[in-house]
């Protein structure tokens, strides 16, 4: 039987990759050691971006982005230490459903790899808006592109490759994924019509919170805090980062971990990167 190799997947919201890099996104890097890098809220224009992720990983990684049309807004990408052989951006080419109603840009981007195993691997970078519950708009846009991503994940699984969806979804799931649920009932980020949408993923397309399978069941681990009061030293967090798999990929992981900073003043990130490792 082929040794299996581990692979080592870390996704984070970096809050604006220049800020990140500039507050200390390289230490954890060097310590974590990560083999593919997702990220989210990257904020840069692309033709800074490959040298920003270089500056703290290496000068051979792969990296494919993509940018917000809305200068200084989400952005989407992924760095990898091995070639990235193709990427896909947006999801409006793979959904005409509702496709007026949201915008893609800077908030979805594949990349595909090769496995030991010869299947493949698909890693996603998503990032979903926050949205509002007191504007309808809002919360319609946000769901209409979660719906896009639905349709677009059970293309991805059809394909029989190991799918990986990583990012921040901005949606807690369950109560235990968010510190004071009962007083956030009526919040978007967790309401109803937002986490039936996990529950669609997981009973329909048999994907898989990969996170949860191995740390079990909550409090957290949460993955934001905001940078008000005192959310983070009270860990008073939103589990909200997600690695969301296809079963066999869901199967390989073997640990889980989500990097809190040891303290607040040394986050370089409201989020935490959140960290699987599997064994292909």
């Amino acid at each position: 039987m082929p040794k299996k190799t581990r692979l080592t997947v870390a996704t984070v919201n970096v809050n604006g990759i220049r800020a990140a890099v500039k507050n200390g996104m390289e230490g954890w890097i060097a310590e974590r050691k990560p083999d593919i890098v997702t990220m989210q809220e990257v904020r840069a224009p692309d033709a800074m971006v490959a040298d920003l992720v270089r500056q703290v990983t290496d000068a051979k990684w792969s990296i494919v982005h993509d940018e917000c049309e809305f200068k200084g807004r989400a952005g989407v990408a992924v760095a990898a230490k091995k070639p990235i052989s193709t990427s896909r951006s947006g999801l409006k080419t793979h959904s005409k459903k509702n496709a007026k109603v949201y915008n893609d840009t800077g908030r979805w981007i594949e990349a595909d790899l090769d496995t030991p195993d010869g299947k493949g691997l698909t890693v996603i970078s998503a990032y979903v808006h926050t949205g509002d519950a007191e504007q309808p708009d809002k919360m319609k846009e946000k769901l209409a592109f979660m719906w896009a991503a639905k349709e677009r994940l059970a293309s991805l699984v059809a394909s029989k490759r190991h799918v990986l969806l990583t990012g921040d979804l901005n949606v807690a799931h369950k109560e235990f994924d968010i510190k004071n649920w009962k007083g956030n009932l009526k919040s978007a980020g967790f309401l109803p019509e937002e986490r039936v949408w996990f529950d669609e993923l997981f009973d329909e397309l048999g994907l898989v919170d990969v996170a949860r399978r191995l740390s079990g069941d909550g409090p957290g681990p949460y993955s934001w805090w905001s940078w008000r009061g005192k959310a983070f030293d009270t860990d008073a967090g939103w589990r909200i980062d997600y690695h969301i798999a296809s079963p066999g990929l869901a199967d390989a992981a073997v640990a889980t971990s989500v990097d809190r900073a040891p303290s607040y003043a040394e986050r370089w990130s409201d989020h935490a990167p959140v960290v699987v490792t599997y064994e292909l």
